[in-house]
Parts: structure tokens; C-alpha cells; sequence
């Protein structure tokens, strides 16, 4: 088994993205499967009933998805064999990505602004709980050979090296016209024009295309459009407060 978790609030691009990526690696860069098969299907949520239902069909090693906690998982899953991939963005930009995913779908409720949205994140009071306590549980792994972390901003740096380094965790040799087929197409630009990740085939009850676009701008640092100096002065802070013990530093923390 092959899992993906990424941080608990939805970043939605990161997480469409490592589907992509994972599928393609998959397939070794042909991206037939990519373009005919929902990314949900793809890559089972295995935290819903109908994901685990599809995830439990399917063959041996399977491509997993979720953002649940690590604490839920029993002790066991430590001396798995399950590879993880763990996914993080800067928390500001998946502030950002929360905030208008949560106005697109449905069951989620509508924010009542981007300050309270804001406030609700810092407090853990949003739909996934604290990202702060998510990152802290996963990186609990981060020694173990079957962990592996990778955060947004170094994918768009080097999309090409971080998929080098995927395919190296989970022991796929691709040839070049196999690493470029899948650079190609888990590029932003590619995704949005395939409906098997862009969500336009989701129905209206479940994601309102109307209230905004799911792969919106997939850019490091859209924070800086939305925040204040105030609430950006109170995140750093908090941010500070919560993550001194883990004693790592991420790509966002050099700026």
C-alpha cells in the first residue's frame, strides 16, 4: 500500500497534485489512466465509507489518500509496510485554499469572512482540526524509511527533482520520456484542462462551480493578497508558539 496524507486543512491544489503525480508514476508516465479515471477514484479517500469500499477492491499496492491525524491510526501501522508520502504547504496559502474551498462545497459551511476563517484556523476550530497538531503527529515519522515528506513550495521549485525523489522512495525506476510525461502532465496548466482532476464533473450539490474555480491559482505565497500586516503579525506569532518544539525547518519559515 502506497499512502498519501497531506496537512488537515484541504489544500486542494497539493493534494490534486500528489494524485497526479502518484498516478503517473504509476502507469510510468502514460497518462491515459490520469485522463480517463477520476482522481477519486484513482486515489481512494479511505476515510469514507465508499473509499474504503473502492479501496478494499482494488489490487495490492494501492495508491491511498487522507488527512486524517496520525494518533488514529493504531500502533501497528508503525511497523507497517505502508510507504507514506506526507504533503505540507506554507499554512498561510492553505489558509487561503480552506477559505475559498469552503465556500465552493457544500458541506462545508460558507464563511462568514476571511478574518473569522483565520481566527477558526489558528484555534483548530475548522471541519479537519489543528494543522499544527497534524504536522507535529506525522513528523513523528519523519526517521522512519517508509516516510516520506515533501512540501508544495518544493514542488514548484523542482517539479522534476521532487518526482526524481518520489519515484526513488518508492522504488520506481522511470526512464526520461517516462519523468518528462509525468512533469508534463501534473503541470497546473495540464491539470485544469483534464475534468478527471478539475472537478468540473462533480455535481452542483456536492461542489458549486459557480462560487469559484478548484484549481485556482496553484502559486506559493497568494497569502500576502489576503492578509493584513495585523493578521499576519498574530499567524507568526502563533506560528512560532506551536511549532518551536518540532525542531525543523520548512521552506516558508527562510522568508
Amino acid at each position: 500500500m502506497m499512502m498519501s496524507s497531506t496537512s488537515p486543512t484541504p489544500s486542494l491544489v497539493l493534494q490534486g497534485w500528489l494524485s497526479e503525480i502518484l498516478s503517473l508514476i504509476r502507469s510510468r508516465g502514460h497518462p491515459s489512466w490520469s485522463q480517463t479515471i477520476l482522481n477519486s477514484d484513482r486515489m481512494p479517500w479511505f476515510s469514507t465509507r465508499l473509499g474504503l469500499e473502492a479501496a478494499l477492491s482494488y489490487p495490492s499496492p494501492r495508491l491511498l489518500t487522507c488527512h486524517l491525524p496520525r494518533h488514529i491510526f493504531p500502533k501497528s501501522f508503525s511497523c507497517s509496510t505502508a510507504k507514506v508520502i506526507y504533503t505540507l504547504r506554507d499554512p498561510r496559502d492553505v489558509v487561503v485554499s480552506y477559505y475559498y474551498f469552503s465556500k465552493m462545497c457544500n458541506s462545508y459551511e460558507d464563511p462568514m469572512s476571511f478574518e473569522q476563517f483565520l481566527r477558526d484556523f489558528l484555534n483548530g476550530e475548522l471541519p479537519h482540526g489543528s494543522w499544527f497538531e497534524h504536522v507535529q503527529g506525522w513528523m513523528e515519522m519523519k526517521d522512519q524509511d517508509n516516510f516520506f515528506f515533501i512540501t508544495y513550495e518544493e514542488l514548484k521549485q523542482d517539479l522534476q527533482g521532487s518526482m526524481r525523489r518520489i519515484c526513488q522512495f518508492l522504488g520506481q525506476d522511470l526512464d526520461d520520456d517516462a519523468v518528462s510525461s509525468v512533469v508534463r502532465n501534473a503541470s497546473f496548466s495540464a491539470m485544469r484542462e483534464n475534468p478527471m482532476c478539475s472537478s468540473v464533473l462533480l455535481p452542483a450539490d456536492i461542489m458549486d462551480q459557480t462560487k469559484g474555480q478548484f484549481l485556482r491559482k496553484g502559486i506559493c505565497g497568494d497569502w500576502k493578497n489576503h492578509f493584513t500586516v495585523a493578521q499576519s503579525e498574530t499567524f507568526d506569532r502563533i506560528y512560532q508558539e506551536r511549532m518551536q518544539g518540532l525542531n525543523m525547518a520548512f521552506p516558508w519559515d527562510r522568508h
